[in-house]
């Protein structure tokens, strides 16, 4: 593509002549990544600035910098267009869109956002469109996987060009739908900007990210950025029993699907039944009323089945491929994923890293447990500070005893987060153990028979962020590790 070409909707400035004609063949905004015949965006993140950059991305062959209007360049390559942009991160998408010639336009794509479930209902609905004979593939916290690629990825939703280059292999290997996971800060960075979502969930909303979007209004803004842009098309399911969920009707213009479970709505659950190999409800329609058994545990996981089924429908998946997809999947991973040895208690490791999640997962295993329920977890460093005290305060009103540890404390002190934490308590039944290791094994010395312990809030991460290094950390390879 030539320059001239790809800038002509969306850089309203004239480029020297010479450079017009010059052939663009890629973008990036991360100068490692940055090629021979590309164009590099110089965006100002919150630790490091791009700009910074530019000579390591010219080096390496990028024909175009895309900076900030205000940035001041002292001296450059003659050779280099410099573009100067009002925006850095929508120019990015914009042209991202060009070179790859807006690839979702032959895929249809799910997005999922919320504070918790997104993960869950991601794989829900692979599994639904597995089981309907379609090939799909997934984009979101655990990596990126299609047909047979599985692709490590560091954020929840990756760059712009990323996913442009994701959901172009994906249409070269002929998958046609695509489930993305959408966070907040994914949308407030314009990372997804101009990619037309045929459907769109909201989950639900609750405290985390604070220390980035600094109040819950801010929070909604963000989440609310996916249902604004989309369509008249388009299709929105939307938790209607989460109070945010009810203002994100007012946000869009798309067709809305609701569901929930104590409010009314189009796709709901009743006759709920949980245990701990399972859950069991009927799920209702105008049209149906049908048993759904799953493996899944816990009420937040019926809602999460009932994000899945709302937007399957409304796709046009039958009923029949539907509750087949649901029984078909087994558990998500380091989603109250079971550890299964030949220990007589029970053990679950869990993403839970809010105080609403915690406190769903752990209101789950209370409703099911026969024994104590121990749990092991902690909080991040460098994060939102002001969750720590309401972490501790739902491990005191809702398990039996409780072990606080390391969960990545980053620059911040370990003892200190832990005692934050542990203000949050009203009694001393817990213990501070900050190797996560040591506390893991010491949760399974108390255990007995039909006990539960929930090591909580890594999930399927298998890494340790520490003050000076990232270490290996796995919480499932660990409770393996002790129980042997």
């Amino acid at each position: 593509m030539k320059l001239k070409d790809l800038l002509k909707d969306i850089y309203s400035f004239e480029i020297e002549e010479h450079f017009q004609l010059y052939d663009i063949h890629g973008i990036s905004c991360d100068s490692r990544d940055a090629q021979e015949g590309g164009i590099f965006v110089a965006i100002r993140g919150s630790g490091v600035d791009g700009a910074d950059f530019i000579d390591e991305a010219i080096s390496k062959g990028a024909v175009a910098v895309a900076i900030d209007q205000n940035e001041v360049i002292n001296s450059f390559n003659k050779n280099v267009c410099i573009l100067k942009v009002e925006n850095t991160r929508k120019f990015l998408a914009e042209a991202a869109g060009q070179i790859y010639n807006f690839p979702w336009e032959q895929i249809n794509c799910f997005g999922i956002t919320g504070t918790n479930g997104k993960t869950t209902i991601s794989y829900l609905i692979e599994s639904i469109l597995k089981s309907a004979q379609r090939k799909c593939g997934v984009i979101g916290t655990i990596n990126c996987h299609y047909s047979g690629q599985v692709i490590p990825i560091n954020n929840t939703t990756p760059s712009i060009v990323d996913i442009c280059h994701y959901l172009t292999d994906m249409k070269i290997r002929n998958v046609r739908d695509c489930i993305m996971e959408v966070s907040s800060h994914a949308l407030d960075q314009d990372r997804v900007l101009g990619i037309d979502f045929k459907t769109a969930i909201f989950t639900n909303l609750t405290q985390d990210h604070l220390d980035y979007h600094q109040s819950m209004e801010s929070y909604f803004l963000a989440k609310s950025k996916l249902f604004s842009t989309l369509s008249k098309d388009s299709c929105a399911v939307i938790n209607t029993d989460d109070v945010w969920g009810q203002k994100m009707i007012e946000r869009t213009q798309a067709k809305v699907i609701t569901y929930g479970i104590d409010r009314q709505a189009d796709i709901m659950a009743s006759d709920i039944s949980l245990a701990l190999n399972g859950s069991r409800f009927i799920l209702k329609t105008n049209d149906v009323h049908s048993e759904f058994e799953t493996t899944l545990i816990g009420r937040h996981n019926i809602y999460n089945i009932l994000a899945a089924v709302a937007a399957c429908l409304n796709y046009g998946v039958s009923f029949e491929d539907i509750q087949s997809g649901i029984e078909y999947l087994n558990f998500i991973s380091g989603r109250l994923e079971p550890i299964i040895e030949d220990q007589n208690f029970f053990i679950f490791v869990d993403y839970a890293h809010t105080d609403d999640a915690l406190k769903n997962v752990l209101q789950t295993l209370q409703d099911v447990k026969t024994g104590k329920l121990i749990v092991v977890f902690g909080c991040g460093g460098d994060r939102d500070k002001t969750k720590r005290i309401k972490m501790g305060a739902v491990a005191s009103a809702l398990s039996d005893f409780a072990i606080i540890t390391n969960d990545n404390p980053r620059s911040e002190n370990p003892q200190e987060i832990a005692h934050k934490i542990s203000s949050g308590f009203d009694h001393d039944r817990y213990l501070m153990i900050l190797d996560r290791r040591e506390a893991i094994k010491k949760a399974f010395s108390m255990a007995e028979k039909n006990d539960i312990v929930l090591i909580a809030g890594k999930g399927h991460e298998n890494y340790q962020i520490l003050k000076h290094e990232t270490i290996h950390f796995d919480d499932r390879q660990a409770a393996r590790e002790c129980l042997a």
